[in-house]
């Protein structure tokens, strides 16, 4: 795995560097092929707090993990811990699915040492989808989606973009501002 750390505004000392390519290079046991892409991992000090952004492209699949705590080493730690439940909770879909498909086997994680082993099911209740909602949408801007959202009260806001035609999901970012999902062919 290709791990490159890189400071925003700040300097990574040799120290910090092999930390952090330490804890995330652990997460290369849980493939069976390492990434073939690089694993971008970017630090920065923000008002005293210390943030850890990570993230790390396998087959596909974008993992994503940040953390703002006011020691670095441990910022380091909880992406770390972050990126790997988000790889467990990965796995966990592709299991859903060969179950869906009708395959009685499952991808279990060992406690003993956090590799990934085939397991037969045990007959467990996994989530499932428990409602459908469906809800009319009518074209509308950037702003409208906003404000509508708000009065909603809601965290996040689908809507169709009047200016592209295309669905678009609005969401609150933890920073207080707003994010837009756009699709992409």
């Amino acid at each position: 795995m290709n791990i490159q750390v890189r400071g925003d505004h700040m300097g990574v000392t040799d120290a910090l560097n092999d930390y952090a390519e330490k804890k995330i290079g652990r997460l290369e046991r849980y493939f069976d092929a390492p990434p073939e892409k690089e694993v971008s991992v970017t630090m920065s000090v923000e008002r005293g707090m210390h943030r850890v952004e990570v993230m790390l492209q396998i087959h596909g699949i974008l993992f994503r993990a940040e953390e703002l705590s006011s020691d670095m080493y441990a910022s380091i730690d909880a992406v770390a811990d972050k990126l790997e439940e988000q790889i467990h909770r990965h796995k966990e879909r592709l299991n859903q699915r060969f179950r869906d498909q009708g395959l009685r086997t499952r991808i279990k994680m060992s406690a003993a040492n956090g590799a990934f082993r085939t397991v037969t099911l045990d007959g467990e209740d996994e989530p499932r989808v428990v409602r459908v909602k469906r809800f009319p949408m009518k074209p509308m801007d950037v702003e409208e989606a906003m404000m509508q959202m708000n009065l909603l009260g809601h965290d996040f806001f689908m809507f169709i973009n009047a200016e592209s035609d295309d669905v678009n999901v609005m969401y609150r970012r933890k920073d207080g501002h707003y994010g837009l999902l756009e699709p992409r062919a």
